[in-house]
């Protein structure tokens, strides 16, 4: 159910992208304004990380997760009536509802890694982890040829109605079917205890545990924690990679490799697969380490670290020029990304027991910040030098840092214990 909602999730964030060349086209944007509109999204998204972790710690991951699909489905559903306006009244009316989709998506990491870690004990969390983690990549591989296809066809407009459809219908199966470790109909004694034995918190709500009044203070600790914020810089620079091939990556191939919205559609895919596959096997890789006597720290910063430095290889598309040679670039390059993305596995095993909701809600504000500064950043680089050159190498050296902090900074991971 996590893969699922996951994979949905991302897709309905990639719609803009697929849409992008062609709302570009008919409403005559240049590169630095699609870079605000593909950014649109991150702005609300990330203010409102915390306050959706405080949401699922206050009532619970089952009902707020159910409310979030459908409301962002929602969003997702009308930008489809964007194309009946014109000029800036549609800008303005596109900004305004990937704010909402970015508003009602903000509880949804934070939940996966509270259910991740009440259903799963601490050897299988990597591989749990990963595997959620891994539908931002199969979402591509799922979605983009469909989209690229219904734009082909159809136009952008239904790409948005398309997906937003799918989405409420999910939301209505999520709350039939998902349950904690404490009351699934379906559980019994042995499993609970081998789950709990492993390290699983079983209460995968938490609710009051973090109340209110609390708040303040746990996140006070969360901030002044050295392992902590060394995590938190590291996803910032590993989300990087994730928005260039959520928002810029199809413009790319439309407007610096001359690919036709179809084409590029499909050749999104082979680097799509491979960071899916890669997310799939970071996460099985560090829990063989661990399985093998490695420490939870090893086993969690060896993919990480390799994963990062391969996922570099993205700057060499600057120096070939075949088409296949780019896409087989983008695919190592994702396929290193997707082995590193263990952050999620480490927001499990490092947030305290008793406020899950926001210390996810605070490691996914540092991530998804990147949202924001991503596409504008790449937008002004675009305009500024005519090329994409200037925004692979700024990907890469992304990377590059997210491997230092897990070197230099983060030091020994561990679950944090709240002072009183």
């Amino acid at each position: 159910m996590l893969f699922i909602a996951t994979t949905i999730n991302y897709a309905d964030r990639a719609t803009i992208s697929i849409a992008g060349p062609a709302i570009s086209k008919e409403l005559g944007l240049d590169a630095v304004a699609m870079g605000y509109i593909f950014s649109a999204f991150a702005w609300s998204y990330v203010l409102a990380q915390i306050p959706g972790g405080w949401l699922l710690d206050r009532y619970g991951v089952k009902w707020v997760y159910a409310a979030a699909i459908f409301l962002w489905s929602a969003f997702t559903l009308v930008q489809g009536a964007v194309g009946f306006f014109t000029g800036f009244t549609a800008v303005a009316l596109l900004f305004t509802l990937r704010l909402a989709v970015g508003l009602t998506e903000a509880p949804v990491f934070p939940a996966n890694a509270r259910i991740t870690a009440a259903w799963f004990p601490t050897h299988e969390r990597g591989t749990a982890s990963a595997f959620f983690n891994s539908a931002q990549y199969f979402a591509t591989v799922l979605f983009t040829p469909l989209m690229a296809w219904i734009v082909h066809h159809f136009g952008w407009h239904h790409v948005f109605t398309t997906m937003g459809a799918l989405g409420i219908a999910f939301a209505l199966l999520w709350g039939q079917v998902m349950h904690g470790p404490k009351d699934h109909p379906s559980i019994n004694k042995a499993e609970r205890d081998y789950i709990e034995a492993g390290g699983a918190l079983l209460d995968m709500d938490g609710r009051g545990a973090a109340a209110p009044a609390n708040a303040g203070r746990v996140l006070r600790q969360l901030l002044g924690n050295r392992m902590l914020l060394g995590i938190y810089i590291g996803q910032y620079c590993i989300t990087t990679l994730t928005y260039f091939f959520l928002t810029w990556f199809p413009v790319y191939l439309v407007k610096e490799r001359g690919l036709s919205i179809l084409q590029a559609g499909f050749a999104a895919v082979l680097p799509a697969l491979c960071g899916f596959i890669g997310g799939v096997l970071g996460g099985v890789i560090s829990d063989w380490l661990l399985k093998r006597g490695y420490s939870l720290t090893a086993a969690r910063k060896i993919p990480i670290v390799g994963g990062m430095l391969l996922s570099m290889s993205i700057i060499g598309c600057n120096y070939v020029q075949a088409d296949a040679l780019v896409v087989g670039l983008m695919a190592l390059a994702f396929f290193g990304k997707g082995i590193g993305a263990l952050g999620w596995a480490v927001v499990s095993d490092t947030s305290p027991r008793e406020s899950g909701g926001l210390s996810g809600g605070l490691f996914n504000t540092f991530g998804n910040t990147a949202g924001i500064t991503t596409p504008i950043v790449i937008g002004y680089i675009v305009q500024q030098t005519g090329s994409f050159n200037g925004a692979l190498v700024f990907v890469g050296l992304n990377a590059l840092v997210a491997v230092l902090c897990y070197l230099v900074v983060v030091g020994q991971i561990r679950r944090v214990e709240l002072k009183p």
